[in-house]
């Protein structure tokens, strides 16, 4: 039995989207009907895409509160989506510039049946492409996290979104999250402060400074899981060769790898030393365009090294910042994987377990292919969120004008 039956969730989805349009396009002084209209349409898409392929599941007496909250937030996620595509479809359609909202211009368009087919069969192998390989993996990803399935099993259950709930009841999948957010900020802070001070100081005017330059980008072509090996071999507790010198000079050998409180710092460390060669080659290419007649006014003016770097140079290289604050980023939460499998393994005690790396131990270790397939899909929707949040919170701190 449901709460409320599957059309009368439709209905009621379809109602607060017209509700919404109505409200909004009433407000920009537009066609009311029209924004009922788009706001219904995106209601009955984004109902259906979500309940349909979950059978309504969410909405079923035995079902907990949070089965309830979490269907209700995938079809107001879907019908958001549906919305931003029905209101730009019905702009092209109607093509009433008093759908535009001040500020915007009318994109381009193809002019013409035969331009608009040409520009569809150009597109087709793209579209193809992209289907295969990313849409319909991650539709098949989110199909088989609503089952009970394991590695090598002839059958699997459906078991609705119990997958999601149970993570966030799980200590231990919580733990990890801490855990990846945590290195995550580390190494973007750390690998963006020390590529920008090694990045000024190669820029300078030094002999062989091009080949000084090349060398300190190379690390960036070494895979993390190279590097883990590397790191592996110099952190090891009892044959590395960092202990060896510590040892040797100071009498004292640190359990870079065994210690819970130090093995996070070992992974830090390494995976800043991985990436630094790829910020330091953006940082050097964007030093090259900072305009020299500005450090020359403001050392005029009597500003000092300092002063001119943090109040001419470090603002004009805010594209390039925030481009690898989210390159850093992603780095951090999904390619640090291999560098902590061969360096720590997501130990000691879990210290060192990602979510990147929960996936793997849970689905191929552990051969739970339902939950690690949902573990995949919060992940994606995480980074999804961090990269707009970081999007949003750069709006007027990043220039890129000249």
């Amino acid at each position: 039995m449901f709460i409320l039956p599957p059309p009368v969730i439709v209905i009621v989805t379809a109602l607060i989207g017209a509700g919404f349009m109505a409200y909004r396009y009433q407000s920009r002084a537009h066609s009311i009907a029209l924004g009922a209209a788009v706001g219904a349409g995106a209601g009955i898409i984004g109902a259906l895409v979500t309940m349909v392929p979950l059978e309504f599941c969410t909405f079923e007496q035995e079902r907990t509160t949070l089965d309830l909250a979490l269907g209700i937030a995938l079809m107001l996620v879907a019908t958001s989506l549906s919305l931003a595509v029905l209101h730009d479809l019905t702009q092209r359609v109607v093509g009433s510039k008093g759908l535009l909202a001040s500020g915007e211009t009318q994109p381009g368009a193809f002019k013409g049946r035969s331009a608009s087919v040409t520009a569809f069969v150009l597109l087709l192998p793209t579209l193809l492409i992209l289907a295969v390989f990313l849409y319909y993996p991650m539709l098949e990803t989110f199909r088989l996290s609503t089952l009970l399935a394991r590695l090598g099993a002839p059958r699997s259950a459906f078991i609705c979104l119990d997958n999601f709930t149970r993570l966030m009841t799980n200590t231990g999948y919580i733990n990890s999250v801490v855990i990846s957010f945590t290195l995550a900020i580390a190494i973007v802070i750390l690998s963006l402060s020390l590529s920008l001070l090694i990045a000024t100081m190669a820029y300078q005017p030094i002999r062989g400074g091009s080949i000084y330059r090349t060398l300190l980008v190379w690390p960036y072509a070494l895979s993390p899981v190279i590097a883990g090996i590397i790191f592996r071999l110099m952190f090891n507790p009892t044959a590395g060769v960092l202990n060896h010198i510590l040892d040797s000079l100071f009498g004292i050998r640190v359990p870079w790898l065994l210690d819970p409180a130090i093995a996070p710092w070992t992974v830090i460390l390494s995976s800043t030393w991985n990436i630094m060669g790829f910020c330091i080659l953006f940082y050097i290419a964007g030093l090259q365009s900072v305009p020299k007649d500005l450090e020359e006014a403001a050392a005029i003016d009597g500003a000092n090294v300092f002063q001119r770097f943090f109040r001419i140079t470090f603002p004009l290289l805010s594209p390039i910042t925030f481009f690898l604050v989210v390159t850093t980023t992603t780095y951090a939460f999904f390619d640090t994987f291999g560098l902590i499998d061969f360096l720590t393994g997501g130990g000691p005690v879990n210290s060192t377990s990602t979510m990147m790396y929960e996936v793997y131990v849970v689905g191929v270790q552990a051969r739970d292919l339902g939950k690690a397939a949902s573990q995949s899909l919060v992940l994606f929707l995480v980074v999804i969120g961090v990269t707009i949040l970081q999007f949003r919170a750069s709006r007027g701190r990043v220039s890129y004008g000249a």
